[in-house]
Formats: structure tokens, sequence, C-alpha cells
């Protein structure tokens, strides 16, 4: 067994006190009995819900041991392995900063309005070409997300990759002091949480708080095609940021994009990257991660890593699920494309989504579908900015818009008559409508704020219409 962490180091770095017989050292780190690895440690966070009621099933799928909380020791056998804390998150964050103050790697933080997730996987598959890379899985950014994050990872690490997101001022600053980067990225600005903060300018100076963890000599990347940059731009010098490096479209950016072509599948780039001229292709569409890739090879110039096998290394990058995976499904008569977009949006990423379904392939009297639910945590513009993705809609000649929820009511309102598919006030009532329309040729994509429930449909989708298996997908 590979070790992470010996008890010995976990005991004092969480002040803890050990009880029945724990192993010597532990493999991992996990919060979820459904995934846990044998001689994993199992932390009891209580969050959604109380990982003290899941201890024991994670002993018997193959914990090492359990980290606990002092006041419900009372409910384990008294011979169970155990860590016990005074708060099991405090003992998850006290383990973060330790994971931090053994790494001798390069420590690279990304934040941003949208594409924080996509650039942390970008990130990682480009350093990964360089050497031993640890990255946050999934979308772990939170209060929880990003010492687990740290916990995870190996001391033997070359380059750490984390993720930090927020939804209210003053999120970022614990998050970004525990992860003390050397570099640290903000994608972009856009309205997204507008609910809380109510201005551009309030998202910037909550994004901006990623500067106060950089360490002495860190560099902030930012994106200077955004509105926001000037702003951004100040604040970083203000909390003495040592170095500011640029990415972008404008003639002053240091990691500038020359020309892109998107391709259905994929995107073919040309950018000049801190004065190495670099020719590389991306294994995903779309021109936000075409923007987003000249920050991740900045980051790599500026880690000291190699380019030229960074840029190769992003031929491999692809879209997870929820976040524009592609899949060919079997319907009758024919095929058709289910882009599945369905884990958040926003008005950026909704713009963006609906200009790749305009560019995606469609069979012969095939039309292009955008299934879209409410954008959400917008606040008073809300309905406004629902009712203005009319004008991308048009831009990108989609054919059909389905809509769910009472935001998405204004863009329906919106709707030339022929662009209209169909309207419910839930994707539960929207789901049978969208199962009727779909037919041979269609390219469909599904989009909304996790909390308006698109999911389903995509499921729904997948259920009706089984995805082509791999070998037919690729004669498509």
């Amino acid at each position: 067994m590979t070790s992470l962490w010996t008890t010995a180091e976990m005991t004092t770095a969480m002040r803890a006190d050990k009880a029945g017989a724990p192993p010597e050292a532990i493999a991992g780190i996990s919060i979820d009995t459904r995934t846990i690895g044998k001689g994993e440690a199992f932390f009891a966070l209580t969050d959604a819900r109380d990982g003290h009621d899941f201890v024991e099933a994670a002993l018997k799928a193959g914990a090492g041991l359990a980290v606990v909380a002092r006041d419900k020791r009372g409910r384990f056998a008294a011979d169970a392995p155990l860590l016990i804390v005074d708060d099991v998150l405090d003992a998850l964050r006290d383990l973060g900063r330790a994971a931090r103050a053994r790494l001798k790697g390069q420590v690279i933080a990304v934040t941003g309005s949208v594409g924080k997730t996509g650039t942390k996987e970008a990130l990682r598959l480009a350093f990964s070409a360089e050497g031993e890379t640890h990255a946050s899985a999934a979308s772990y950014n939170n209060h929880w997300g990003v010492p687990l994050s740290l916990a995870r990872c190996p001391a033997s690490a070359q380059y750490a990759v984390f993720e930090i997101g927020m939804n209210h001022a003053g999120e970022i600053t614990p998050l970004v002091a525990m992860v003390r980067p050397h570099i640290a990225i903000i994608t972009t600005i856009a309205p997204v949480h507008l609910e809380y903060f109510g201005s551009l300018e309030k998202i910037a100076d909550a994004k901006a708080e990623i500067f106060t963890g950089l360490v002495p000599g860190g560099v902030a990347v930012l994106n200077r095609d955004n509105e926001q940059f000037a702003h951004l731009e100040a604040a970083a010098k203000a909390a003495g940021v040592a170095r500011i490096v640029t990415f972008g479209e404008a003639a002053k950016a240091e990691a500038r994009l020359i020309r892109y072509a998107l391709q259905d599948e994929s995107s073919a780039v040309e950018a000049d990257i801190l004065g190495h001229h670099v020719a590389y292709k991306l294994g995903a569409p779309g021109r936000h991660l075409v923007m987003n890739s000249l920050a991740v090879l900045a980051a790599v110039e500026l880690a000291g890593a190699d380019i030229a096998h960074a840029a190769l290394a992003l031929t491999h990058l692809k879209p997870s699920i929820g976040r524009g995976a592609r899949a060919t499904l079997k319907v009758p008569g024919g095929q058709a494309l289910l882009i599945d977009e369905s884990y958040n949006a926003n008005p950026a990423s909704m713009a963006a989504a609906i200009a790749l379904l305009g560019q995606a392939p469609v069979g012969m009297r095939g039309r292009r579908i955008a299934v879209l639910g409410d954008m959400l945590e917008l606040g008073a513009p809300g309905p406004t900015l629902h009712a203005g993705l009319a004008a991308a809609l048009a831009d990108a000649k989609i054919d059909l818009v389905f809509c769910s929820g009472p935001l998405m009511h204004s863009l329906w309102e919106a709707l030339p008559s022929g662009r209209k598919g169909g309207y419910a006030e839930t994707s539960a009532a929207l789901e049978p409508q969208v199962l009727e329309a779909v037919r041979a040729g269609d390219a469909v994509m599904v989009k909304g704020s996790l909390g308006s429930k698109m999911g389903p449909i995509v499921k729904a989708l997948e259920r009706q219409f089984p995805r082509e298996d791999a070998a037919v997908a690729a004669k498509v």
C-alpha cells in the first residue's frame, strides 16, 4: 500500500487522540462510503449529512480508520480504529495545512466566475506531462473541498492544482490562506451569484481575495480581455503581488491568442505564450476553452515546466459529464447528438454553450435544439438576463428552444414563434415534450443551473434513446 499519511503524522497535525488499533499509515482520504478505498481514512464530516452515521459502514468497507468528533465517540465500539478530534472539519483543515507545509512542488490556484473546473482539468493534463501532478477532484472548491484536496496531496507531488470557489464575499480568503499558491489564475469575471453581490465590481473584489494568499514572489494570471481587468490588476497590486501576467486577444497580453479554429469536437489554436510561439490542439471545442488554455500554458511557463509537452497533452482534454460531455444517441431512423451541459449555468456559460450548439453537426433535416432551465442566483436582473439569451440563440441559428422554470419564461416570451419548442414550469414537466421532439439528425443541448434540475432530462434522453457504443459512434 502506498502511504499518503502515517497515522502519527495525522495525529500530530490534527491534535487527535487514538482509539482502537489504527494502521501505521493510510492510503488516502475519503468522505464517501460509496467510493472509499481499502486502507483509506474516513472523515465523518457533518455538512449535508452527518458523516458519523456512516462510520461503521466505512470501516466495514475497508477503511483503515475513521476521524470522528469527540462528542460522538460514544457511538462507536471501544476497539474501533479511530482518530478523535474536537471538530472533524477543523481537523481536515489542519491536515490540509500540514500537507501544504510539506509540499515542495509548485502550487497553482484557479478561481473565476466561469471555467474554473475546466481550467483546473487542463492544468492537471498539462502539468502531468512534466511530472507528478495532484489536482482537486470534481469541483471540490468550497469550505470542505479545498482542505480535502490539500490533505489528499502527496508530499512527492511536483505540481499541485487547486480550484477555489465562492458565492459570498470573504469565502476565498481563508481557503487561499491554506493553499498558498505560487501562481493564481482568475479565468474571468461574469454575472454569477449576482444576487449576493449586486455588481460585477463586487464579484471582482471577491475573486481578488485569491491574491491575499499568494506566496512572496507569487504571480497573478489575469484575463486582459475582461472588462474587470483594470479592477483586478489594481487589486493585485494593492495586495503586493510581485508579477502580473495577462492572457487574451489584446495586443498587450503576454499569453496572446493569434488565431483559432473550432471543429466539431476540438479546437486548433495558435498563440504566443510569453514569447514562445505555440500551435496546439484542444480535445474539446469552445472559444472559452481556447481562451483559458492561454492561462494554462502561461502557468506552465511560469512554473518552469515544458510548454511543448503541456500543449501536446491538451489534445486529450475532454469535456466532463454535465460540462459539455457529448454522446451519440440511437433514435428511430438514425442518430442524434446529445450535449450535456446540465451541471450549472450563468449568462456567460449559457452564451458559450449556445454558441457551441450553433456549431454542432446535424444530420439531414436535423435541428439544433436548446433545452434550457433557469439560471439561478442572479437577483433582480434575472428576468432581463434570461430574455437576453434570445439574441445568442438567434446568432447561433438555434432551431428549437425548450424552456423550464419561472425565470426562463422571460426568454420564452422573447422568442419568435418559429423557435418555440415547448415551455413548462418545471424540468419534470418539460421532459416528455423534449423526448417527443427529438428525431434523427438532431443536436440537443441541455443546460441550466444545478437547482433547475436539468440533469434528469439528460438521463431520460439516454434511457429512451440508448447511447451508441464507441465503435458505432466513431463512424458518425
